[in-house]
């Protein structure tokens, strides 16, 4: 297998998801900021080039708002900023719709992006999702995302049971998952992470069952 051609993308790692209306519940946040920030620090020293991503809503929306002092960088992210190679905002859940990321990557000759940030239950699955078709590999953190607690009309779900969920969904298909440590020694050894796939994680679930 070729070496993989990253780059570190942190979506929205905010003070909305901290002390704003959308707080990470899973894993605990000042955990998953550390591991953000400690992949930040591998990828520098590795040379991997990082994306910083800050998700902005129009003034005076009650959540992202560019005026208010949520839609700020957690400080342990915000001090590492001025090593990002490339910064920009977005307005969706995709990391890539209207924001040039993929012009960004394909100037680089970037393969593989490696997903951190918030939340696993919107941006990172969108933006996982959403790079497929463009052809990027994809890697997610488990330790540096996170989810919220959800209850709406077609149900509910734990922070817990949706971060866990969606982590196996994302690697039965779309993303290689792994913990910020497993990720940095497959950074220092240049080798790809793991994936797996749907059809022996389905084979796998029936077994279970």
């Amino acid at each position: 297998m070729s070496t993989p051609h990253r780059s570190l993308i942190v979506i929205d790692a905010q003070q909305e998801y901290v002390e704003g209306l959308l707080p990470i519940q899973y894993p605990a946040r000042d955990e998953s900021i550390a591991r953000i920030a400690e992949a930040m620090d591998a990828a520098e020293q590795a040379g991997i080039p990082a994306a910083i991503v800050q998700h902005q809503a129009p003034v005076g929306f009650p959540i992202f708002a560019p005026e208010s002092s949520t839609f700020e960088l957690h400080p342990e992210i915000a001090k590492r900023a001025e090593g990002a190679a490339y910064r920009f905002t977005k307005s969706f859940a995709s990391i890539f719709a209207d924001t040039g990321l993929e012009e960004w990557l394909r100037q680089r000759e970037i393969d593989t992006i490696t997903l951190v940030g918030y939340m696993t239950n919107n941006c990172v699955i969108g933006s996982a999702a959403a790079a497929e078709p463009l052809g990027f590999t994809v890697e997610v953190l488990s330790d540096a995302t996170g989810a919220i607690d959800i209850a709406n009309s077609a149900g509910s779900a734990p922070a817990k049971q949706v971060h866990e969920t969606i982590m196996a969904v994302l690697n039965s298909s779309w993303a290689a998952v792994a913990t910020t440590n497993d990720w940095t020694n497959a950074v220092k050894s240049e080798n790809a992470l793991p994936g797996d796939n749907l059809i022996e994680s389905a084979a796998r679930g029936r077994d279970a069952n």
